[in-house]
């Protein structure tokens, strides 16, 4: 188990073990499957945004050298 997932875990049966209802193993599971999905979707979205910004630079450069492009509406 990655600590980050355990640190999900922990932080998750924190809260919801602070209502007092009921066991904190089911705020556990959900804290770790959080962490788990945020490690895989922050990479994700960090490239996206990367990738976004190269191809607007690149436009912008683009637009510099060669001239703006006419609209087609």
């Amino acid at each position: 188990m990655r600590t980050s997932t355990a640190i999900g875990a922990i932080v998750g049966g924190i809260i919801d073990g602070a209502d007092g209802d009921d066991s904190t193993a089911d705020g556990a599971l959900i804290g770790a499957s959080v962490m788990t999905a945020v490690r895989i979707v922050v990479p994700i979205a960090v490239t996206f945004a990367a990738g976004w910004l190269v191809l607007r630079g690149l436009g912008k450069v683009t637009d510099a050298v060669l001239g703006e492009r006419p609209s087609e509406y």
